[in-house]
């Protein structure tokens, strides 16, 4: 068998904003050729208010193709269970994650910190999350890290005796590290924020696995600096997209 790497464990996620085309502009672009047809740029942003008025117009009305005009690519990296949770989102999204049939697996897994609310009550549909003792806690990342260092022995045992990556691969857990390129326009992230981010302002009340919502929050910091008239029109409005 060959030299066993160092695992690394994790609580934090990584999302980066690798490229943009994004702006307010690119809604009221969209939304003015109806009546106006084409507009400059600059006859575009003359009018702060105006703009300010129409973006929030097509926001409370739920006029939703404007929003769609505007590109942004995340580099993320997260456990593989945020992962299917993402996948879950398909409208106006693109994905390439890596593979584990074609590359080695490197050994970084999720462990909570204390910051996450571990024991769970009440009955489905009626729970909340609650933080639990030091003593759950200590546990909890004791016998993940341990669960861990097995299944990576056991990747990489079947992998030093000639075992295909694709077929070794099944015994790793999902809380292994991968990675993705995500692309999606405003609206798209608009309705995954909608249903992936617990905020006061929400008139819809969403209830997210806090691992996904740490993705979310990081990825509506990048948004909200991209276009800020639409992401303050999507708080004033209960933050359902269009």
């Amino acid at each position: 068998m060959s030299d066993a790497p160092d695992i690394r464990f994790r609580s934090d996620m990584t999302v980066e904003l690798v490229k943009h085309s994004a702006a307010d502009t690119d809604v009221l672009w969209a939304a003015r050729v109806s009546t106006a047809g084409e507009q400059s740029l600059e006859e575009l942003e003359k009018d702060p208010q105006r703009s300010r008025g129409l973006i929030n117009f097509l926001m409370r009305d739920r006029h939703g193709s404007p929003f769609e005009h505007n590109s942004m690519t995340f580099f993320i990296s997260a456990p593989l269970f945020v992962f299917r949770e993402f996948h879950r989102h398909r409208a106006g999204w693109s994905y390439n994650e890596e593979s584990g049939r074609y590359r080695e697996l490197e050994p970084v897994f999720y462990v909570p910190d204390t910051s996450r609310k571990l024991v769970q009550e009440g009955r489905p549909g009626k729970y909340r999350f609650v933080e639990g003792t030091a003593e759950q806690h200590r546990g909890t990342v004791r016998t993940l890290e341990d669960s861990y260092r097995r299944s990576y022995e056991a990747y990489q045992g079947m992998l030093d005796t000639g075992i295909a990556r694709e077929v070794a691969r099944a015994a790793l857990p999902v809380g292994l590290y991968s990675s993705m390129y995500a692309t999606c326009n405003a609206r798209s992230l608009m309705h995954f924020l909608g249903l992936r981010t617990r905020h006061e302002l929400a008139k819809v009340p969403s209830f997210p696995q806090r691992e996904i919502e740490m993705v979310a929050e990081r990825m509506e910091a990048h948004w909200a600096g991209l276009m800020p008239l639409t992401h303050e029109a999507f708080n004033a409005n209960g933050r359902v997209a269009p």
